[in-house]
């Protein structure tokens, strides 16, 4: 499911990664993976605001991810060392939150390599 679509946004990411590396705060990936997914021609939206509910009734409080791409993949970026399992139940929470089926956690902080996870909540 969406495969495609996260092939390309992974696509982006690396391209962000290969050129910047790590150690730049996560303000600064945020906006270059921004810029090369326009360059991409990948729909996206910025700060994409996830209403909550209980039962039928619609929280005040609301949970901000980073992007959502395709109008359908969530994206959450991070710039830390390594991630853990509150990044990822962060995302979880996101899926669960929007009702979308598919968010990518992407890490571009590890010093090594660009870190990154698939989550599903199906």
């Amino acid at each position: 499911m969406l495969e495609q679509e996260g092939y390309e946004v992974m696509g982006a990411a690396f391209e962000v990664y290969n050129t910047l590396g790590s150690g730049f705060l996560e303000e600064v990936y945020q906006q270059s993976f921004e810029v090369e997914l326009s360059r991409r021609h990948i729909p996206f939206q910025s700060q994409f605001e996830l209403q909550l509910h209980y039962k039928e009734v619609t929280l005040k409080k609301t949970y901000i991810a980073d992007l959502i791409a395709f109008r359908t993949l969530i994206i959450e970026l991070k710039a830390v060392s390594i991630l853990t399992n509150e990044h990822l139940a962060q995302v979880m929470n996101y899926l669960k939150a929007s009702r979308r089926p598919i968010g990518y956690l992407i890490n571009f902080g590890h010093p090594r390599h660009l870190e990154w996870r698939r989550i599903s909540l199906e």
